[in-house]
């Protein structure tokens, strides 16, 4: 994946993977404030003309990358996230019940945003 570069557009709530200066994958997500600060992936697109190639799963290892290094938890509701994580359980910790629990309300709360 050595052509493939991620990075944070936080403001819009994407981890955009980018091939040849074009956004070929993202994982869109928000953040959630309480009851603790977390990352909460939603969804995962990877472009058809890229799928294959690993993309997806290097967006999900960077999503738990960053919030490693900002020191916050992740909150998966993406389906392709959360069956990520349950294959690489020492890159991503499973999340409190109640984290969880808030991501779900947030993302109803909040429908507009996804």
């Amino acid at each position: 994946m050595s052509d493939i570069e991620i990075r944070d557009d936080r403001a819009a709530g994407r981890l955009e993977a980018f091939a040849a200066g074009e956004v070929v994958g993202r994982v869109e997500y928000f953040v959630l404030d309480a009851p603790e600060r977390a990352l909460v992936p939603v969804h995962t697109i990877v472009e058809p003309a890229h799928e294959g190639r690993g993309i997806a799963g290097s967006l999900a290892r960077e999503l738990y990358a960053l919030a490693r290094r900002e020191d916050v938890a992740v909150a998966p509701l993406c389906p392709y996230v959360v069956k990520w994580a349950e294959r690489h359980p020492d890159d991503a910790p499973a999340a409190d019940p109640e984290l969880l629990r808030a991501a779900k309300e947030w993302l109803v709360a909040n429908p507009e945003r996804f």
